[in-house]
């Protein structure tokens, strides 16, 4: 297994050679794109960033939680979960610490620590990724994609709970 990557490496740079490509040039290049890229990143980042302090800072995570806990009750999600399911969307590391902080309150192998687990694990910082995404590929109207996204992942973590009930 070490050895994939300078096999992949010394065949690459073999094929160029044999199809006379200039191996300098062409990486030169790639760099250049990849900056500018990068470049064209920034201010999405750093968009989803200040929403996600702004929507912590401001209160509106916690009122929103009140509000949809026992919606989420009723579905099957554990109240607990709210904030979680909330924030993963927008930050990986902010559900990452209250997916620490749920098994820590309520033990590994407890129902809602497993249920955390579940959702934590199969969803995505859809905004994150959306916006690396969608800067790349220049799309102007990311909205139909983006809730089709958040619906599934919220049908996920419906089904993830019950799976979690089951088992």
């Amino acid at each position: 297994m070490a050895l994939t990557v300078p096999v992949i490496f010394i065949f690459v740079f073999a094929f160029a050679v044999i199809k006379k490509v200039n191996v300098y040039n062409c990486f030169t290049e790639g760099i250049h794109e990849a900056l500018k890229f990068t470049v064209s990143l920034l201010p999405c980042l750093a968009a989803i960033f200040m929403m996600c302090a702004l929507f912590e800072q401001s209160g509106l995570a916690d009122r929103l939680c009140k509000l949809l806990s026992p919606v989420f009750g009723f579905l099957g999600i554990p109240p607990e979960l709210t904030k979680l399911v909330l924030i993963k969307p927008f930050s990986g590391s902010g559900s990452l610490a209250y997916l620490n902080d749920i098994i820590k309150q309520y033990g590994a192998d407890s129902y809602v620590a497993r249920c955390a687990c579940v959702c934590f694990g199969s969803s995505e910082t859809v905004f994150y990724i959306s916006a690396v995404y969608f800067a790349g590929v220049k799309v102007k109207k990311p909205a139909l994609p983006v809730i089709c996204v958040l619906a599934a992942t919220f049908i996920s973590t419906i089904v993830a709970c019950l799976i979690c009930r089951i088992m």
